[in-house]
């Protein structure tokens, strides 16, 4: 178990979107973030008391968690000379980088010689089978953006929170680092073998009552050249019934792609749900949500009252405005009919 509080380490983070692992625990488990560390040059800033390592522990922080999701997930040498000082003053630390924590031989010395642990949660946890696309009871909800770090995690959480409080049967399942050190389990998608990704996510969605909604995590992006495989998985794996699409109005180009401009939602819409019914044909677009933390509130209660008018669906900052219309959009959703007799033998399933 990951011990709380946390001091959420945004090292140098050259905006805010490098710390999105630690944004996203800052706004949705506020009750355990005692404080942030900043290194010189960090351009991030949770709103957060900014502490020592020493200030952190003597204010009762037990796990240092490295809330930076950079480019490849590496750690720097600077990172490493501050995470060995935090063993040696007796934190645990906890990571959802590809960097993991327990490939560092400095890391792994000094937890050893301090009674700390290191916690690397973009591990798989469980050996996934390949998906063998077979319907299962339940009613699943992905939502897909038109670029990475859209607020797709977001409108997941705010989905659940929304439906739990109504007295719906509603899971989050995470499949990123964040949402798992948020909620304490899920998978981590982007580190599973590609063949295995989305019976990952078949795995993650097990047969539910009838009534249940899973809501699923959504990764990527179709129209990321980088990270377009992880949505793929989600897509086919999830089997979903309703689709949100998420947006950010305020990017100029896709992120960390300078080369490459967004699709529109109009294209997002028809790519997505197209290779949705692939895996489910009774798959809709239901809504869509859309992130406007970088816009004042008349503008972006303007462009979403412009955006409903022209896509024809529900439009939300969910984060700001609530996730209800977003949920009130699955109204009438029916899951599929689950044939017995459509099973698959896992063994019978040819390699990629």
């Amino acid at each position: 178990m990951i011990q709380t509080p946390y001091l959420l380490f945004l090292g140098d983070a050259s905006d805010a979107l490098a710390a999105k692992v630690a944004q996203g625990i800052k706004d949705w488990r506020p009750d355990v973030s005692i404080g942030q560390f900043r290194m010189q040059g960090c351009k991030a800033d949770m709103g957060i008391p900014d502490m020592s390592l020493a200030e952190a522990r003597a204010a009762g922080a037990k796990t240092l968690v490295i809330g930076v999701a950079n480019r490849g997930g590496v750690i720097s040498a600077a990172w490493k000379k501050v995470l060995v000082e935090a063993l040696e003053l007796g934190f645990d630390i906890a990571s959802g980088l590809h960097n993991l924590l327990n490939d560092e031989p400095e890391l792994v010395a000094a937890a050893q010689t301090h009674g700390c642990w290191l916690h690397d949660v973009r591990i798989p946890t469980a050996a996934y089978p390949i998906a063998n696309g077979v319907q299962r009871r339940g009613k699943r909800c992905l939502a897909v953006g038109t670029d990475c770090s859209v607020g797709k995690m977001y409108t997941g959480i705010a989905m659940e929170r929304e439906m739990l409080a109504r007295g719906m049967q509603a899971t989050f399942r995470p499949t990123g680092q964040t949402g798992i050190l948020i909620t304490g389990s899920g998978v981590p998608l982007d580190a599973v073998i590609a063949d295995f990704m989305a019976g990952a996510v078949e795995y993650l969605t097990p047969d539910n009552d009838a009534d249940h909604w899973d809501i699923i995590e959504g990764q990527g992006s179709l129209y990321h050249v980088s990270y377009s495989g992880v949505t793929m998985a989600l897509i086919h794996g999830g089997q979903p019934e309703a689709l949100v699409l998420c947006h950010e109005p305020t990017r100029s180009h896709m992120r960390g792609l300078p080369g490459f401009t967004l699709p529109s939602l109009a294209q997002l819409r028809d790519t997505a749900l197209h290779l949705a019914q692939v895996a489910n044909p009774d798959c809709k677009v239901v809504a869509i949500s859309v992130n406007t933390q970088h816009m004042a509130e008349a503008e972006a209660l303007a462009y979403m009252v412009k955006l409903e008018a022209e896509m024809g669906l529900p439009t939300v900052d969910p984060y700001r405005q609530g996730a209800g219309r977003l949920v009130d959009a699955l109204k009438g959703i029916k899951g599929r009919a689950v044939d017995p007799v459509g099973t698959h033998d896992p063994d019978m399933l040819p390699d990629a």
